[in-house]
């Protein structure tokens, strides 16, 4: 069974929605999880608060992360997951509304693998979305869990 799963961090029900859609119109199977804002996001990730029970070491093989979220920003966990040495080398994917040329810059400086904005109509959306998940899920060789040291 493949193992391999995608952490969505979408505070939006509309935008999660679409993502969700998009993933499985273009037949995206993998086990979506989704977090709804920055601090249950690094619950998930390290196992704290309501995912205490979560298996640490089954880390998703890539993070799609909004910017503008509830409780911490989006920007902030990355910060985290980059600060963690758990979580350091994990594929980080910006998906967000914002074309701001600080968020992207600030997206990359602080380790983000990939900034996409999320196009506006359905069409461009699901395809955008369903290249990220092919991609990162598919064709993208994750880093070997035994070769992370913790």
């Amino acid at each position: 069974m493949d193992k391999r799963f995608i952490l969505l961090v979408e505070d939006n029900p509309k935008d999660e929605m679409l993502t969700l859609r998009a993933l499985a119109k273009h037949h995206v199977t993998n086990k979506i999880e989704v977090v709804r804002d920055g601090e249950e996001a690094l619950n998930f990730l390290f196992g704290q608060g309501e995912y205490a029970a979560r298996d640490t070491q089954d880390l998703p093989t890539v993070v799609l992360l909004d910017l503008k979220l509830p409780k911490m920003g989006g920007l902030q966990v990355l910060q985290e997951i980059r600060a963690d040495q758990r979580t350091r080398l994990l594929p980080v994917v910006i998906l967000t509304s914002s074309n701001e040329d600080r968020d992207i810059l600030s997206g990359y400086q602080l380790g983000a693998n990939s900034f996409v904005q999320k196009p506006i109509g359905f069409e461009e959306f699901s395809r955008s979305v369903a290249q990220l998940g092919l991609y990162w899920v598919l064709l993208n060789e994750p880093l070997p869990v035994e070769k992370v040291s913790v």
